[in-house]
């Protein structure tokens, strides 16, 4: 889809992740969902695909039902963590926000240091206007991987939602230091840095969205 690159007025110039009334979630729940789909299934030594690949194929075909079959035939003791954070991804996309939370929690019992239970619990935190729980989990993820970058910016989206100016700051720097090919990095920055009186930096990040943008145009 052809993008349009934007000329903001400093004067009017918000973050993507807030509006006039806080956070607009149809972007960030966009941006979550591209970045967390399953990984593409892998075959196994003799060609077939295990139940576990079975269902990640399935959800990458947008066959929800389908997936959610093939995960519920594979008994519970021999689940894998990525298996619950898939039933999470299922259940959450069916608007089935507290049994995704559950799936999530199990993922995070099996293994604790797997950043995606926590990432996908630190989105569903945030959406439903609970920062501080929103951002405990988005540090566990960062804690457990960091390297990924939609972490810290989610982060930095959740300590602008309670005011955290300098903390947000820290956090979309360290996201665009692991991407700065995403304009939206760039522009929530740089309305950090405007909030920050900062106006110079806040120009300065503000031409690097709007030459990303053109660039993908």
């Amino acid at each position: 889809m052809k993008k349009i690159v934007l000329l903001f007025v400093f004067a009017l110039l918000s973050a993507n992740c807030a509006s006039a009334q806080g956070f607009n979630l149809n972007y960030l729940k966009n941006l979550m969902h591209k970045t967390q789909a399953p990984v593409a299934a892998k075959t196994s030594a003799d060609g077939e695909l295990t139940p576990s690949e079975q269902a990640v194929l399935l959800y990458n075909e947008n066959n929800l039902k389908g997936s959610l079959d093939v995960l519920l035939g594979i008994k519970e003791v021999d689940r894998k963590a990525q298996d619950w954070v898939l039933l999470g991804n299922i259940l959450q996309d069916q608007n089935r926000t507290s049994d995704a939370i559950f799936m999530y929690q199990r993922a995070i019992l099996l293994n604790p240091n797997f950043y995606k239970p926590y990432y996908n619990l630190g989105n569903i935190y945030l959406e439903e206007e609970k920062p501080y729980l929103a951002i405990e989990n988005y540090r566990k993820a960062n804690k457990a991987n960091n390297q990924f970058p939609y972490a810290y910016y989610n982060l930095g989206c959740a300590y602008l939602k309670i005011g955290n100016l300098n903390k947000a700051k820290i956090a979309f720097l360290k996201a665009i230091e692991l991407k700065n090919t995403e304009p939206n990095f760039h522009y929530n920055l740089a309305y950090t840095y405007k909030m920050l009186n900062k106006p110079k930096l806040s120009k300065q990040y503000l031409g690097f969205y709007n030459k990303l943008m053109e660039n993908n145009q």
